[in-house]
């Protein structure tokens, strides 16, 4: 992962709206939920939930599949994994290591 699209997943989930959407979907697990029943849980007005998964979705944090009539977003934990590696990947690089 490059320094741009880390500031950019970290800007997405820099929002406390945001980061509750995407918390919500890392805890489902990989079945996700529909974007109704996101709706219900979060009990986000379903226009303001819309804005905030495109935000997600843009930076590729959250996926989404069409179920016949239904949309159901899950986590991308391949791209929340690479976020996290990109994060911790010099650790005390310059305090020579972690203890």
């Amino acid at each position: 992962m490059k320094l741009g699209d880390a500031a950019c997943c970290l800007e997405s989930l820099g929002n406390d709206t945001r980061l509750s959407i995407f918390r919500t979907l890392v805890r489902c697990g990989p079945e996700g939920l529909p974007v109704g029943q996101l709706q219900t849980r979060l009990k986000i007005p379903g226009s303001t939930l819309s804005h905030h998964i495109a935000r997600l979705v843009k930076h590729d944090l959250v996926l989404q599949s069409r179920e016949g009539r239904v949309l159901r977003c899950t986590a991308n934990y391949a791209r929340m994994n690479q976020l996290l590696n990109f994060l911790t990947k010099e650790c005390c690089a310059d305090a020579g290591g972690c203890n």
